[in-house]
Parts: C-alpha cells; structure tokens; sequence
C-alpha cells in the first residue's frame, strides 16, 4: 500500500481534482482508497437513524452495516484526533491510498495551488511537497509543476512519489 496527498488551501480544487483522477487511477487497474481530513466536527450518519442516536447516547463506536455496504464511526469523546498513521491503518490494503488534506504532514503530498485563491504556495515551506498541479507559471518552483487540466500526467507523478504507507504508519 502506498500514500501521496493532495494538499492545497481551501477553494484551489482539490476535491475535483481527486474526483477526476480517481476514475483513471482505477482504469489503470489500481485499487484507491481516500482519507480526507475535516478541520470541523462532520457527521456521516444522521439525526433520526438508529446510529446517530447510539453516537449521542454514548457510544464510542458504532458499525452500520447493509448488504452494499459498512461504515464504522468513531468518536474521540475527547481523546486526541488520530495522526495520519494511525488511521492509515485501519484501512484495508488497497494499491495507493489518496489522502485530502493532513496539508502539514509528513507524508509526500501533490500541491494544488490556483493563484486566484489569493493564498501563498505551500512549497517550498514544506518538505514533503513533491510536485505541484496548477492554473499558473511557476518558475521558481523546485519541484515539477503540472498543469492543473493535466490528468494522466498527475496520475504518472502520483503514482511516482507514492511512498509506502509502513513508513507513516511505523514511522
């Protein structure tokens, strides 16, 4: 299993730049998980279903669970927010995990960048940036730039930088 993320400030695409590369991702024959970090409190079940009223109740963990599919939700009650590896490892293995988000972690990330987003670049601040997808030039840039539109050639270096998901989750 290996893991490159998508990084970038809110409003420069990233979540339509991980929609559109994750048809050709599994074209290629490769099986893709996703990770997306949420800087807020976020709810994946709802009010009135039986699973919301277990988590309000008291519940640390509670599985759903239907012939199509299973979703568990975890709740901190005050512990820590996980790192990424820790979360990394609860998944099952898959070829290439895309993580959206964990922009300061120590994993290699792809840096979407728009300069209309009025933002200053990620890179060359942090080291873990391995290229960068965007609308714009960008010659002082010390890592590939690809043109944002670019949707094989972001796949290629995606799938180069990769690192293996060991080094997060024992490192």
């Amino acid at each position: 299993m290996r893991v490159i993320g998508l990084a970038g400030w809110s409003g420069a695409g990233k979540t339509t730049l991980l929609a559109r590369l994750l048809p050709r991702l599994v074209g290629r024959g490769l099986t893709v998980s996703t990770v997306k970090h949420a800087h807020h409190g976020f709810d994946v079940d709802q009010p009135g279903k039986d699973s919301h009223t277990h988590r309000l109740a008291g519940a640390t963990e509670v599985l759903v669970s239907s012939a199509r599919r299973w979703a568990l939700v975890h709740e901190l009650r005050g512990a820590d927010e996980p790192r990424l590896g820790a979360l990394l490892a609860k998944l099952a293995p898959v070829d290439l995990v895309l993580v959206e988000g964990f922009k300061h972690g120590p994993h290699p990330k792809l840096e979407v960048y728009r300069a209309s987003v009025g933002k200053p670049l990620l890179h060359p601040d942090d080291p873990h940036i391995v290229a960068i997808a965007t609308d714009t030039a960008l010659p002082q840039a010390r890592v590939p730039v690809l043109a944002l539109d670019d949707d094989e050639g972001i796949c290629d270096a995606l799938l180069r930088y990769a690192a293996p998901a060991d080094s997060l989750i024992h490192g």
